[in-house]
């Protein structure tokens, strides 16, 4: 059993805490819990939502943390209104993965938007959202929005050229059915997918414990793919590995860094963490991070 050390003593985390344990870092998160409220094993992946103390309700997929009530605006808000603000006429979005719906939900907050797919290959994720995350599906029945059940891969694939202006890759860490979600066919298919001034972000783990085994790599998948620009934000996540995220961005054409600042700033919705300040201050890239992406390329 993992210990909390407090005051001078060592307290044995019983059941009543949830753990996510890391080997690889020597690292482990863990919540107190009140109860586990939903377990259900669907074609792909264990999903469980568990009600905690602090954090309101959690979601994890096959032992690993998905989002919870408390903090998942800072992830959803910046996968979706960096790209939207960045693209300069976002009307039709794809999200591949977004089971939870929380990130839909910030795409239709951008009046300009026409269009959003969601693909998920697991319609129990969804299910489990409606349930114990309501506030994150307050849009599925926006007439703008289709959810869809289905391999996003193949989806891409399948797609015809210009099919999308921004397509926002919100996937489960690289592993099991979202593997292919990082790798260069899929990358190129999304590169073939989009319009000439289209956009992909892709959520991308922590810098500091996935630097050299995930947003490294993917870097150079993305510039093989052939974006002419990438770019990765950074922003805090209590519940993910080392409380540090990020999401990539890359752009066919024209730089990532160049945002419609002012409408950012003007934005006609409520958000919890996004501002343009936020935008820009994401962009800022940490020294040893810039020293690994030159020696990369």
């Amino acid at each position: 059993m993992p210990l909390l050390h407090k005051k001078g003593f060592d307290v044995t985390l019983d059941q009543s805490w949830f753990s996510e344990i890391h080997p690889a870092t020597g690292s482990a998160f863990s919540l107190k819990l009140k109860g586990t409220l939903h377990e259900a094993q669907s074609p792909y992946q264990r999903i469980a939502v568990h009600a905690t103390e602090a954090f309101g309700h959690l979601m994890a997929i096959d032992g690993y943390i998905m989002l919870s009530t408390r903090d998942n605006f800072l992830y959803h808000e910046m996968m979706a209104h960096p790209a939207l603000f960045t693209h300069p006429e976002p009307k039709r979005v794809l999200i591949v993965g977004g089971g939870d719906c929380g990130t839909l939900r910030e795409v239709l907050k951008h009046p300009d938007v026409e269009t959003v797919i969601q693909v998920d290959i697991d319609a129990e994720v969804t299910r489990a959202a409606e349930r114990y995350f309501p506030e994150l599906c307050v849009s599925n029945h926006d007439p703008r929005a289709q959810l869809r059940f289905d391999d996003g891969i193949a989806w891409v694939k399948n797609a015809e050229p210009d099919s999308y202006d921004v397509i926002i890759v919100d996937s489960t860490d690289p592993v099991g059915p979202a593997e292919g979600l990082f790798a260069e066919p899929f990358l190129r298919d999304c590169h073939r997918a989009l319009s000439a001034d289209g956009l992909l972000v892709q959520q991308s783990e922590s810098p500091l414990f996935h630097l050299d085994g995930i947003l490294l790599p993917l870097h150079r998948a993305l510039h093989a793919a052939s974006f002419a620009d990438t770019h990765t934000l950074h922003f805090p996540q209590c519940v993910y590995p080392s409380g540090w995220w990020t999401a990539t961005l890359a752009r066919k054409t024209g730089r990532v860094s160049d945002f419609r600042e002012a409408d950012a700033a003007a934005k006609p919705f409520a958000t919890e963490y996004y501002n343009a300040e936020i935008h820009r201050a994401a962009l800022a890239t940490p020294e040893f991070m810039q020293r690994a992406l030159a020696e990369s390329t």
